[in-house]
């Protein structure tokens, strides 16, 4: 069961009460290069990103953003630390959210950018990182000396007391158009502090780990930490951050959610891992099935099997499935036995069912 919270609202786009889950993508393009981040934002919005966040280390970057608001259509997240100022300036040049860090910000300068925000009806993301937090907690981190459970409590329940103040604090001065986001390159300390504020706060969550490297690496801890927070009903909106390309962080990030069954979006293709009972050649038939259902975005369930074990059963759960046999393999549709078919037309006769199906998907949609 998922968490209610309130919900927020980033230029059109909910975030927070029965809304499911929003993709947040970011720009990695140097924010001074004006033509080339507008290319990617919209790139992004491709692939399938509902808002966009942009870092905002300068004045001129902050400057920019309203000739980026002229030329994309979805909203924009502007990513502040250190200079309040900037802030400031992202709201006048038409920026949708700024997300500040308590761990690099006073309480003072954070007063200003939300007295700024409400007037301009602007939320505020609270993000706490667990490599920028206050002094004298960084301090006591470094100094522990007990056992890694309680170091991981230790940094998780710091993190929670950092955004609970600036959330007090905001609140305090009539701000309540809050997301909140505690993110560590730990993924226990990530799983461990959000689970915690949880239960503390009205406000929607905003998940992600930090600097988790490039693939497949970053995609593991970020689909495990992520992951097991949805999967607890805990997020509202996500990132997945990946030493790569923006576009794949965003394309990652959907399928976390198809996988935990948040959304329908597009195919699933399901192998065995193959061993020695293997009776067809499921990588090269599964490597050729994702060149072709790249372009669907129907939820289609399609099952290549590498023998009679679990094949048949596994193969007649999908909409599309294929048992491979010592003559080729059997072929299943919806649960039914369509026939048997030959080693080398496998992969034809996958692709023909395959197109059968999407074009009945899109005629029940008509």
């Amino acid at each position: 069961m998922r968490r209610k919270s309130k919900v927020v609202k980033v230029g059109e786009v909910e975030i927070g009460g029965s809304s499911l889950p929003v993709v947040q993508g970011m720009a990695k393009t140097d924010p001074l290069d004006v033509e080339n981040i507008i290319d990617e934002i919209k790139a992004l919005q491709k692939e399938g990103a509902k808002l966009v966040r942009i870092a905002v280390p300068n004045i001129k970057a902050a400057r920019n953003i309203s000739f980026i608001r002229e030329k994309v259509n979805l909203p924009l997240v502007a990513d502040v630390h250190f200079n309040y100022r900037l802030a400031l300036e992202a709201i006048d040049r038409g920026i949708d959210k700024v997300r500040i860090n308590p761990g690099n910000l006073s309480f003072k300068e954070i007063a200003l950018i939300a007295k700024k925000a409400k007037e301009n009806r602007i939320p505020l993301r609270v993000g706490v990182n667990s490599g920028s937090l206050p002094k004298e907690l960084i301090k006591k981190i470094s100094n522990f000396k007990g056992k890694k459970e309680e170091r991981i409590r230790v940094i998780a329940e710091g993190m929670v007391d950092t955004a609970l103040n600036c959330i007090r604090m905001l609140e305090d001065e009539g701000f309540e158009d809050i997301v909140v986001s505690l993110k560590s390159s730990e993924i226990p300390v990530t799983i461990l502090s959000n689970k915690i504020i949880a239960e503390k706060i009205p406000y929607p969550i905003h998940l992600g780990i930090t600097a988790t490297g490039p693939p497949p690496e970053g995609i593991i801890k970020s689909a495990i930490g992520i992951g097991a927070l949805l999967s607890e009903g805990i997020g509202d909106t996500i990132r997945v951050s990946l030493t790569g390309t923006s576009v794949e962080e965003v394309r990652i990030a959907y399928k976390i959610l198809k996988h935990l069954n948040i959304i329908d979006s597009g195919p699933v293709i399901i192998t065995c891992p193959t061993c020695g009972r293997c009776r067809g050649d499921v990588e090269v038939i599964a490597q050729e099935l994702l060149k072709v259902v790249e372009e669907i975005h129907f939820p289609i369930k399609i099952a290549v099997m590498g023998c009679e074990v679990n094949g048949p059963g596994e193969a007649m759960e999908a909409d599309i499935g294929i048992a491979c046999t010592k003559q080729g393999g059997v072929l299943f549709k919806k649960g039914r036995l369509l026939n048997k078919v030959k080693k080398d037309r496998i992969l034809e006769a996958l692709v023909r069912e395959i197109n059968q199906v999407e074009k009945e998907l899109k005629e029940n949609l008509k």
